[in-house]
């Protein structure tokens, strides 16, 4: 075998993990058009994590009725045409995260329905019967909507956990789905506050503003961070980069926008990986200031080193 030959099936064999954690999953069934489920896997310390792509859709019309509400349509037309990205359409993915830890299998979120985030967890290796503990980090549909099929639990065997303020608010003014899904599992779920520790190194962070308790969570291992931050901030250009900007989603804006000046600041300044549920697949990456707000910068290859 010559060098070049050599070198090139090591190579290829290098790469084959990295490409399997890549690979199309199960077909998909979110009801949504596009490609099956993928998912991303790497390690923080003796943490494995996978952001799991457990369903997208596109969504069309007037973007700024969603994001940047209150800046000038000129303003919002501009940021738009500077990132290359159109202002009459977008891309909304829904990305829930599993990490494994010692002996436990934590997943955070549950996406759209059971048998979307079932399907990507599959084909990341996991079992429903293996997760531990389920997060959900707030009460929004596309994090509860595969707590249960067909009225039973997805995930039977986990630990339930979720944010007590979140708990509470939403019980004191439920919506359909949380009285459908999540009220017949509310005695299932410990309810936690910012700080606790749900697992060795696994810490609720408060990131409160896009619903009244919504929590992220801080994975520490050995010297490596990563952040999980939800829906803390929600589009990488129209929330992220311009964190003051309105979101139609945040029930109190003001709270949310304080928070993501206040979490990104601290990504970007303690230079902490991100994984975001709404960020481009596969949603981890880096933040930068930039000017007055931040910048996304995607991970390429510093998992894979």
């Amino acid at each position: 075998m010559t060098d070049l030959t050599r070198r090139a099936a090591l190579t290829a064999a290098a790469a084959m993990p990295a490409a399997a954690a890549l690979a199309p999953a199960a077909a998909r069934a979110d009801g949504h058009d596009g490609p099956a489920p993928q998912f991303r896997s790497f390690a923080i310390g003796d943490m494995d994590v996978s952001v799991l792509l457990a369903g997208q859709s596109v969504r069309e019309g007037d973007m700024q009725e969603i994001f940047g509400m209150n800046v000038e349509a000129d303003r919002f037309a501009d940021v738009s045409r500077e990132a290359f990205i159109p202002t009459d359409a977008a891309l909304f993915v829904f990305q829930p995260t599993v990490v494994r830890t010692g002996g436990d299998v934590i997943l955070f979120d549950t996406g759209l329905n059971a048998d979307g985030i079932t399907n990507v967890l599959e084909a990341a290796g996991v079992a429903p019967g293996d997760v531990t503990h389920l997060v959900i980090t707030h009460m929004h549909g596309d994090h509860i909507g595969g707590l249960t099929r067909d009225g039973s639990p997805t995930f039977a065997n986990a630990q339930h956990i979720t944010g007590e303020v979140e708990m509470n608010a939403w019980a004191e003014n439920p919506n359909e789905q949380f009285t459908n899904v999540v009220a017949p599992l509310r005695d299932q779920f410990e309810l936690i506050a910012d700080g606790a520790e749900i697992a060795p190194g696994v810490t609720a962070t408060a990131m409160f503003g896009h619903t009244p308790g919504h929590m992220g969570y801080r994975l520490s291992s050995g010297d490596d961070q990563l952040i999980l931050a939800a829906d803390m901030t929600n589009h990488y250009v129209w929330s992220l980069a311009h964190p003051d900007w309105e979101v139609r989603f945040d029930m109190d804006k003001e709270a949310a926008a304080a928070t993501r000046r206040r979490i990104l600041d601290m990504v970007a300044t303690d230079r902490i990986p991100m994984v975001g549920y709404h960020m481009p697949h596969p949603g981890v990456g880096f933040v930068e200031a930039n000017g007055d707000g931040f910048r996304w910068v995607p991970e390429s290859y510093q998992f894979a080193l």
